[in-house]
């Protein structure tokens, strides 16, 4: 069973045998502090050291950028012709079955956008959370086992613990939900509804997702951190940072304020600030649930995104805020991370060999 991390922020579990660690912030301005006091003949280094580090964690982000863009201009015109192909040749096809929706659902927006979203969030949530949830139930298949990247927690999860999660996300998804999806429809009211009959292009639902995660990163980082801060962690955050070890459905369980504006808020400003369509928004959605999900199974699993982050996250609480990476790289708030094996195994594993066999921990010294 996972114990339950204490109340400030960036100190480790009662079962974690590692030293407490200390934010990469709260280390540097520790060091100035002491050096101004003791007059030393060296308080410079201390604040001159974080401008290197600032320099190459912006270089860094640059030089992902510059490939990134490179790459993709490189392949757009095969990749996206042969997308835009698929898209086109099937376009005739998916209109219809929208139209076809459309029709069975009525043209009310304000039915699309809050009661079929939640119903079409919820689905999507329990119809792949059900399956992790039936693999830590179970431990079936066993070599599902071997690619848990916390070996030997919730093998098999806690029943009791686990039907706390199922309430309070229940909870989330409609005492919660159902409101905040009202509200969100009337914020897409103010900012202009798309025309519900026609589905938008191809080129332009790619441009809108890649909006979307840019943001979201934005949004969730720096909503993440705040729920990290000493004086709110307690009373919001800690409900979530109970499992140390977790699991798909524990995503979204949290304190109802943490659900609004760590998890609904931050995903729609995106869709908000483009004015996006209904589908566009739900195809996003699927997305945001699927990673989160993902990132808080437990499992490394093969061709998946790496969780390895986040759930380096839950076990030590102040490192890997973010949802991609980039801005714990630029802030240094993954500095730990990239000194332990989990950062080695944090890649999309491309074999079923698993990332703890390819990347094992080394072997601890007898004495």
């Amino acid at each position: 069973m996972d114990s339950s991390p204490n109340d400030l922020e960036g100190e480790p579990s009662s079962g974690d045998d590692s030293q407490p660690i200390i934010p990469p912030d709260e280390t540097e301005r520790t060091g100035v502090e002491t050096g101004a006091r003791a007059v030393t003949s060296r308080p410079m280094p201390a604040i001159e050291s974080q401008n290197p580090r600032l320099l190459s964690s912006l270089y860094s982000f640059l030089v992902i950028v510059s490939f990134f863009l490179v790459g993709f201009a490189a392949f757009r015109n095969t990749l996206t012709w042969h997308l835009q192909r698929f898209w086109g040749a099937s376009g005739d096809f998916w209109q219809s079955q929208w139209d076809r929706f459309i029709d069975f659902t009525g043209e009310d927006p304000a039915r699309l956008w809050v009661l079929s979203t939640t119903i079409f969030t919820m689905a999507v949530y329990w119809m792949f959370g059900g399956i992790y949830t039936l693999f830590d139930v179970t431990c079936r298949p066993a070599i599902i086992r071997r690619y848990k990247m916390q070996p030997g927690t919730n093998e098999p999860v806690d029943r009791r613990r686990l039907a706390k999660v199922i309430a309070t996300v229940l909870m989330n998804q409609t005492v919660v939900g159902i409101p905040m999806a009202y509200c969100m429809y009337q914020a897409m009211r103010f900012r202009g509804l798309n025309d519900l009959r026609e589905l938008p292009t191809f080129h332009w639902v790619l441009a809108e997702l890649s909006f979307c995660i840019f943001i979201e990163e934005i949004g969730f980082y720096y909503a993440h951190r705040l729920l990290h801060s000493r004086r709110i962690y307690r009373y919001i955050h800690k409900q979530h940072h109970e499992w140390t070890a977790p699991i798909a459905i524990t995503a979204i369980y949290c304190h109802p304020v943490e659900h609004v504006f760590s998890n609904l808020v931050p995903p729609f400003l995106g869709i908000f600030m483009l004015g996006s369509h209904v589908a566009v928004a739900w195809l996003w959605f699927t997305l945001v649930i699927l990673s989160t999900l993902n990132a808080h199974s437990g499992y490394h699993l093969p061709f998946f995104p790496s969780p390895e982050a986040h759930d380096f996250h839950h076990l030590k609480f102040n490192q890997c805020f973010g949802v991609l990476g980039v801005l714990d790289r630029l802030h240094g708030t993954d500095a730990l991370f990239r000194t332990t094996k989990a950062y080695a195994r944090h890649i999309m594993m491309l074999s079923f060999i698993p990332a703890r066999e390819a990347f094992p921990e080394p072997a601890k010294k007898a004495f």
